[in-house]
């Protein structure tokens, strides 16, 4: 299997080096050459699996060629075997034709568990193939740092530091990455937005010296391999829901698009699925998106649901790389565009063909917390302020109320307890796994938003 970029002009690469890669060097993202299609007997086959065995018969094309192909089903069982519920990624039915996803049965209790605990196994097993040692920077708004941190700590080849936006994110999300004790583990507060973080980091890649220099590899959604691992849930998800015989359709909260994204790799190998319903708070470029066909960035404004405060959707990127037929060239104008400007629009014909598939709303904080009560109210449910988004999705689409609606539960709610407790009076307790979390000691340095200071800290900070 071989891997080209999103703007045509970086040289394609395999799996192994994609993984380390993360951005392709002429700054694009990467996705396969082709697509690998299953029919619908190969679908059906695959219901049944455990989640790790359905992990390793979805993602299996992915590895072609790589010098750990032969380990990914080990990979698997080991990434999952962590997972507090037998299902993995079970499911609770809200109302006759809705469902939670509930994917906050990782170590730090968000989604993104589901994808990097694989990372950190591939990482561990493909270095030590290669006899190379890396040095990961990434960029989080909450969720993706501290389940980096949890698949990266203590690793050999690996020296992992996280930027935050200092005061934006929960409480929660802060202590599980600042309290891990492990000498490859970092964590830096910068005087800014998530979208200076990303920026710091897309920066430090396009670096090519100092890229070099430190081994440089990402962790965030930028990297195929989180994408790649997160189509597996939406497999499950369908073929409990009688996929591939019937189309789901799937809620999707996001804010930089990876997660919307995985669900798009997965329609694209032959899994029937109706729509993604994508929902955004109140920064809502990609609903302004859906509504204008005009990509422009305004300014950020804290929410109760901090992962998706997010300005710049990276990942659409992807989306639109397959709409303009991949035409790198013309992905790379539009780039460009909104480096320059702020802005960009996409032409009718791409616009039309993402809009087959995809649909945007928007729910504002007072909102989110009326969901957040209305839901556990009807259901007994408590959800965290991402999920509501999620579900306002759901419940707000004109979808054929025959075709059954998939929320993603991304995080549990103890993770914002504050705004769970607002909406309902209840205030959610932390796992018993996580139960000290409020008596360990943070580790925590605190930089400018400044790129020179940003690199000389990592330089500091890589054992490379």
């Amino acid at each position: 299997m071989r891997f080209q970029s999103t703007r045509g002009q970086a040289q394609e690469l395999g799996f192994d080096d994609v993984l380390l890669a993360g951005l392709a060097r002429d700054g694009g993202l990467y996705l396969p050459a082709s697509w690998p299609e299953r029919s619908i007997d190969d679908w059906r086959a695959m219901r049944g699996l455990s989640y790790a065995e359905l992990a390793t018969a979805v993602t299996q094309p992915f590895l072609a060629g790589s010098a750990i192909e032969s380990q990914l089903s080990q990979v698997m069982e080991e990434a999952y075997s962590q997972f507090d519920h037998p299902a993995v990624a079970p499911m609770v039915q809200l109302d006759d034709n809705t469902w939670l996803l509930e994917l906050f049965h990782g170590p730090t209790l968000a989604f993104k568990d589901y994808a990097l605990q694989v990372v950190g196994h591939l990482f561990d097993r493909v270095l030590s193939a290669k006899k190379e040692r890396i040095t990961i920077v990434g960029a989080t708004s909450g969720d993706t740092g501290s389940a980096a941190i949890a698949a990266c700590a203590g690793r050999e080849a690996v020296d992992i530091i996280i930027l935050h936006p200092k005061g934006r994110v929960s409480e929660v999300q802060r202590r599980q990455m600042t309290t891990v004790d492990a000498s490859n583990v970092h964590n830096v507060a910068i005087d800014g937005t998530f979208d200076d973080c990303q920026a710091l980091v897309k920066a430090m890649f396009n670096d090519q010296t100092f890229r070099d220099d430190i081994h440089l590899s990402a962790v965030n959604s930028i990297n195929w391999a989180r994408i790649m691992a997160q189509t597996v849930y939406y497999a499950s998800a369908a073929l409990s829901l009688g996929g591939p015989d019937r189309p789901v359709a799937f809620a999707v909260p996001t804010g930089n698009f990876g997660n919307a994204f995985a669900g798009y790799c997965a329609a694209r190998m032959g899994l029937p699925i109706a729509s993604f319903l994508v929902g955004s708070n109140r920064n809502d470029i990609l609903t302004r998106y859906f509504e204008t066909g005009a990509m422009t960035i305004e300014g950020v404004e804290p929410s109760l649901s901090p992962a998706m405060d997010i300005q710049v959707s990276s990942n659409f990127e992807r989306l639109l790389f397959e709409a303009y037929g991949r035409d790198g060239p013309a992905v790379k104008r539009l780039m460009d565009g909104l480096l320059q400007s702020g802005s960009y629009t996409v032409e009718e014909a791409a616009r039309n063909a993402i809009a087959e598939q995809f649909k945007g709303s928007r729910l504002d904080d007072e909102g989110t917390k009326a969901v957040i009560q209305s839901t556990y109210e009807a259901t007994g449910q408590l959800i965290d302020p991402h999920t509501a988004v999620g579900v306002h999705a759901a419940q707000s689409s004109d979808l054929d109320p025959a075709i059954p609606r998939v929320v993603m539960a991304t995080a549990h709610p103890a993770k914002f307890p504050d705004a769970v407790e607002a909406a309902t009076g209840l205030r959610p307790d932390l796992p018993a796994a996580l139960a000290n979390l409020y008596d360990l000691e943070e580790r925590c340095d605190e930089l400018p938003n400044d790129l020179d200071k940003v690199q000389d800290y990592v330089r500091a900070h890589s054992r490379v």
